[in-house]
C-alpha cells in the first residue's frame, strides 16, 4: 500500500509540474488543428504491448476530446517494424500521420538496410518505459530463477523461448540470459506479444520475457508465474518478484513507449500533437494504468526526446554487435 501511495503521489506531483509547462506549448499550437482523421501507425502486430497501448491512447484521446479529429490506429508490423518505418519516411511533411514506437525503432534500421535514419524523424512524446519479466507456465513447477536455469540446461535446445522475432526486444533479453547462464534455447517467433503470452499458457513454448501488461490477465488467473524482473529495482505491481540484479546478475532492459512523426512535419502540428500527449500524460486514467500495468511513466518531448532516441540507438548498436547480429567493426 505504501509503495502504491508513494508512486501515485509522485506521479500527481509530476503532473502538476507539467501543467506549468503545457501552456507554453499551447501557445505554439494555437490556431492549428488536424483537418482530417489522423493515422496512428503501430510498428507491431495486433494484441501485443505496443498495439494494446496505442489503442488505449486512441480511446483516451477520443473520450477526453484531446484531438479535434478522430485518431485511426493501423498496424504495420511487417519486417519487425520495417514496414512502418518506411511508410513514415515516405509520409515526409504529412501533418496527419503519427507513429507509436517500441525498441525496434532502433534495432530494425540497424539490422536491415531499409534506407531509414531515425534521426530524420520528428520526436513527439515519450509516454513511458515498459518493463520485462521472465515468465513460465504455472504448471511447469518452476518457482525461481535457479530452478529455471537448471530446467533449461537439462532441456537444452528442446527448451522453447517464445518471442516476437530476432532482433526484437525479447530476443535481446533472451540472448542476455543465454550469455549470463551459458544456456542454449530454441527461440520461437510469433506475430506479437499477445500471441507469445497465449502460447505460453497453451504449453506450446516453455518460457517468455513478456511485458507485464501482456501476461497480466493470465498472471491474475493463476496461469503464469513471474520469476525475475529485468529492472533496476523491484516493480511496484510485483513486489515479491526479485530483480536479476539483486540475484547477482546485471541484466537490465526496458522498452520505450513513444510517438514520433514523419520528417519535416510542420512545427505547428508538432506542437499540437506534443501538447495532446502531454495532456494525456497528466490524466488520472493514464497514471493509474501505468501503476497497475507496471510501466514507468516518464514524459519526454522535443530535443530531449531526440537525444534519448539517439543515445538508445547507440546502446542497441552495441548490444546487437555483442550478440553477433551486426559486424563488430
Amino acid at each position: 500500500m505504501t509503495n502504491t501511495f508513494s508512486r501515485r503521489f509522485m506521479l500527481g506531483l509530476a503532473a502538476s509540474t507539467a501543467l506549468t509547462v503545457s501552456g507554453v506549448t499551447s501557445a505554439f499550437a494555437e490556431g492549428w488543428s488536424p483537418q482530417k482523421p489522423v493515422e496512428m501507425v503501430i510498428m507491431a502486430g495486433q494484441g501485443g504491448g505496443a498495439d494494446r497501448l496505442a489503442r488505449l491512447f486512441q480511446s483516451i484521446i477520443q473520450k477526453e476530446g484531446l484531438s479535434s479529429m478522430p485518431i485511426l490506429p493501423v498496424n504495420k508490423g511487417g519486417g519487425s517494424g520495417a514496414e512502418a518505418l518506411r511508410y513514415l519516411k515516405d509520409k515526409s511533411g504529412d501533418a496527419h500521420v503519427i507513429m507509436a514506437t517500441l525498441n525496434s525503432y532502433y534495432t530494425t534500421p540497424l539490422r536491415t538496410d531499409i534506407g531509414v535514419d531515425i534521426a530524420e524523424f520528428t520526436p513527439l512524446a515519450r509516454m513511458a518505459e515498459d518493463t520485462f519479466i521472465l515468465w513460465v507456465n504455472a504448471d511447469s513447477g518452476i518457482t525461481n530463477l535457479d530452478e529455471y536455469v537448471a530446467a533449461v540446461k537439462a532441456a537444452g535446445k528442446d527448451w522453447k523461448m517464445g518471442g516476437t522475432g530476432t532482433g526484437q526486444e525479447d530476443s535481446l533479453v533472451t540472448a542476455m540470459l543465454e550469455r549470463e547462464f551459458g544456456l542454449e534455447m530454441t527461440y520461437v517467433p510469433f506475430d506479437g506479444g499477445g500471441d507469445v503470452a497465449k502460447n505460453l499458457i497453451g504449453n506450446h513454448i516453455n518460457s517468455t520475457v513478456n511485458n507485464p501488461s501482456e501476461q497480466m490477465g493470465f498472471y491474475k488467473a493463476g496461469k503464469s508465474i513471474p520469476l525475475v524482473a529485468f529492472t533496476p529495482e523491484r516493480i511496484a505491481a510485483f513486489p515479491d518478484v526479485p530483480t536479476a540484479r539483486e540475484l547477482g546478475h546485471d541484466i537490465v532492459y526496458a522498452m520505450q513507449r513513444s510517438f514520433v512523426a514523419p520528417p519535416g512535419m510542420p512545427e505547428e502540428a508538432v506542437a499540437y500533437y506534443t501538447e495532446m500527449f502531454r495532456k494525456l500524460s497528466e490524466l488520472p486514467e493514464w497514471q493509474e494504468y501505468t501503476a497497475d500495468e507496471a510501466l514507468d511513466p516518464s514524459f519526454l518531448s522535443g530535443a530531449e526526446l531526440q537525444d534519448y532516441f539517439l543515445t538508445e540507438r547507440e546502446k542497441h548498436n552495441a548490444i546487437l554487435k555483442d550478440m553477433g547480429e551486426l559486424p563488430a567493426s
